[in-house]
């Protein structure tokens, strides 16, 4: 079956005038160019028309009743902060597109002295064009300012991907250990201010190195994608973070979790790697590929470090293994 790639939508343009003129202006010389223009009349029906269709750039007269040109930037500056992520600013520059992050503002007035200039720039327009209007000048600042944020965007979702990639597990698609050690730290500051508990497992797949001597890497790398998934289905919470804490041992971080309930965590985790009947016959507690977790919880102070529930968990799991393996302890 041919698949068939629908066509991108055309750039869309929010006018902001009050004289009508103008506005049917406007839009016959931006359709004409293949964008797709909605229309305001002043600055308040401006800002709700922004917010409910994100535009790809704003027209914008500077004098128009109930809210003028330069209030109605102001306002959409803070919007537009609001809506975009900004990547690294060393990115940004070394692709010379500093300042493009927010969506571009068009000022278009009768004002034209130095004064209106400069306040036009100081509330955040991006470029400034005079009446009575040179539709070739128009036509090339809004194609520039279109383009120039088309490619903002384009490498604002280049430089996401990145970043999510950057803390990933190449293997088993969890957190790494550098993604986890920074949620750590995040969610150990957050706890302080909640003066909530934060609690954590360290598990360990018990006997891997015979698993892998027995069955080879590739059916280890297997064993450690299934554990994984099995580890994040348990993490139901979207502020639970599941890691690959390192070789066969994971790391479930739970915020606002007490030991009780981390306990419950851990031996869900527990029934269910040992429920998939993954074949060990080098194991030495059981047929199947199990698990041994090591649960900690702590409320947070200031002058704790995180490495405190860490060395706790890891305590616990030492105390899981020497006990018997396939199995939970919680540190109290």
């Amino acid at each position: 079956m041919k698949l068939v790639s629908l066509p991108e939508e055309p750039p869309t343009i929010l006018v902001v005038d009050d004289d009508q003129f103008i506005r049917e202006l406007l839009r016959r010389v931006m359709e004409k160019e293949g964008y797709k223009v909605v229309e305001a009349t002043n600055g308040e029906q401006g800002l709700d028309v922004y917010q409910r269709l994100k535009p790809h750039l704003v027209m914008l007269d500077a004098l128009m009743p109930v809210m003028d040109g330069f209030t109605c930037c102001k306002h959409l500056q803070k919007l537009s902060d609001e809506d975009e992520t900004s990547p690294d600013s060393e990115h940004l520059e070394a692709q010379g597109l500093q300042g493009v992050s927010q969506t571009p503002v068009l000022m278009i007035t009768n004002l034209d002295d130095p004064e209106s200039v400069d306040r036009a720039f100081a509330v955040g327009a991006t470029d400034y064009i005079t009446k009575p209007i040179h539709l070739a000048v128009l036509r090339q600042r809004v194609r520039r300012l279109i383009q120039q944020f088309q490619l903002y965007q384009k490498l604002e979702q280049a430089n996401r991907e990145l970043q999510r990639l950057a803390t990933l597990d190449g293997l088993t698609g969890v957190a790494n250990r550098r993604r986890f050690d920074q949620y750590l730290d995040d969610e150990w500051w957050r706890m302080i201010r909640e003066e909530s508990p934060l609690s954590l497992i360290l598990c360990d797949i018990d006997y891997f190195k015979k698993y892998n001597d027995t069955y080879g890497h590739q059916a280890g790398d297997a064993c450690l994608r299934r554990v994984a998934d099995a580890l994040r289905f348990c993490a139901k919470r979207s502020v639970d973070l599941v890691a690959r804490y390192g070789g066969e041992e994971f790391a479930i971080v739970l915020p606002n979790t007490t030991t009780i309930g981390a306990s419950l965590v851990a031996e869900e985790l527990r029934s269910l790697v040992h429920g998939l009947k993954i074949t060990h016959a080098a194991s030495a507690i059981s047929e199947y590929v199990t698990l041994s977790l090591g649960v900690a919880s702590l409320y947070p102070e200031p002058d704790t470090p995180p490495a405190k529930l860490v060395a706790e968990a890891d305590m616990a799991l030492y105390q899981a293994k020497a006990s018997g393996r396939n199995r939970y302890v919680a540190k109290v």
